[in-house]
């Protein structure tokens, strides 16, 4: 997409962290802006923040793993925009801790929002910006969906189907000849609070002294990763320029390249 001003952009998890840059950034670059998140306090800040600064701007609640209120979210974007052109399926939580003890309700959590809360976003989103054959979605993946780390099942399977997600979704456009674009976001470490987003878990934070402590510790880490406004450029460039992979830095890249060629090695030599 070339020219983005006056058309209108979604970002789910516009309260926070990336969505909350990102919804800065395309309001800097004369979008109209749908904020939607699950944190009904924060969200309003965050319109009330842009609408200060003079921007369209709409905040509407939304849980992205309730295919339900995606949709109305949809419904609300078209009756009050009358288009959408740019989608950011951004909305994510961490979790983890050992594969066999992570309860089915953590699964159940952090795939609704991470992995579902794209598929609805696309179901939603998708087939308007095709009927138009304009338009472009970004759906936030990690890192995660290239290189897995311990004590991160959850995470890393529905950061890995996001990425499979969203290539499956470019190709399938591409056979359509859509002019319609899609960026997978795969950042490292970012300054945002990822590592509290249980603060939204259905029944609270897990109360685990191990899980409690690897949390702060990741946040101590997050602290020294790229500010959200930084991954909100590279997110506008790819957008601009129709790149399909985002990563944040060349560190990324490599830990991605070397878990090809780890897997490359182990293949047989003679092909059989």
């Amino acid at each position: 997409m070339d020219d983005l001003e006056g058309k209108v952009a979604v970002v789910t998890g516009a309260a926070s962290g990336i969505g909350r840059a990102l919804a800065d950034r395309w309001a800097t670059e004369g979008m109209k802006v749908v904020l939607a998140d699950v944190e009904e306090g924060p969200l309003d800040a965050a319109r009330d923040e842009l609408d200060a600064r003079g921007a369209d701007v709409l905040a509407v609640p939304t849980d992205v793993s309730d295919p339900a209120q995606v949709e109305a979210l949809a419904a609300v974007t078209l009756e009050h925009f009358g288009g959408v052109h740019l989608v950011c399926n951004n909305a994510g939580v961490g979790g983890g801790g050992l594969i066999w003890e992570a309860g089915l309700e953590e699964w159940d959590w952090v795939l609704g929002v991470n992995l579902l809360g794209v598929v609805h976003g696309i179901k939603a989103f998708v087939p308007h910006l095709v009927a138009q054959d304009q338009g472009h979605v970004v759906n936030t993946a990690s890192i995660a969906g290239f290189a897995y780390g311990p004590m991160m099942g959850p995470y890393n399977a529905s950061k890995a189907a996001v990425v499979a997600i969203s290539e499956t979704l470019k190709a399938e456009l591409a056979l359509q000849g859509s002019k319609v674009g899609v960026s997978v976001l795969c950042p490292g470490w970012v300054n945002t609070r990822i590592h509290e987003s249980d603060r939204n878990r259905p029944g609270g934070p897990v109360a685990d002294d191990e899980l409690t402590a690897g949390r702060q510790m990741l946040g101590e880490i997050l602290k020294g990763g790229k500010q959200p406004d930084e991954v909100a450029h590279l997110v506008s460039a790819a957008v601009h320029e129709g790149t399909t992979h985002i990563f944040t830095g060349d560190e990324w890249i490599g830990l991605a390249r070397n878990r090809f060629e780890t897997v490359l090695a182990e293949l047989p030599k003679d092909g059989s």
